[in-house]
């Protein structure tokens, strides 16, 4: 919602009044798009975080746009691999391109990708 709009600030506090009820002056504060989160110590703090931003924190690895971060580095999702090689036969161009673009999408992470790819990029 745009802010110059007259209304716009007591919308917007409204939906997060509406948003937030539950946990209102128990241990979050709002105030039109400031959010306080407040907690007696830190292990009640990570769950509060964790309630109210719907979020997960100090993971090991996480999963991001088809790969997992971790300490050791990036590596590819293995569900994605899976759908990979368990994608059933090309019957036409549209599913060519379309199992080009997944497959593409992580040719950083295959040695000699396009050798691989070019008999599939040959149907097109």
């Amino acid at each position: 919602m745009h802010f110059s709009l007259i209304n716009a600030p007591a919308v917007f506090m409204d939906l997060m009044n509406r948003i937030f009820q539950p946990y209102l002056d128990k241990f979050v504060v709002v105030i039109i798009d400031d959010i306080l989160i407040y907690s007696r110590d830190e292990n009640e703090h990570a769950e509060h975080l964790r309630m109210v931003l719907k979020s997960e924190f100090w993971l090991k690895e996480v999963g991001f746009l088809g790969h997992i971060i971790s300490g050791d580095g990036i590596r590819v999702d293995p569900s994605k691999i899976s759908v990979i090689i368990e994608w059933k036969t090309l019957r036409n161009v549209t599913k060519v391109k379309s199992f080009l673009g997944l497959a593409g999408y992580h040719r950083r992470s295959v040695k000699g990708f396009s050798m691989i790819a070019t008999p599939i990029t040959r149907l097109l």
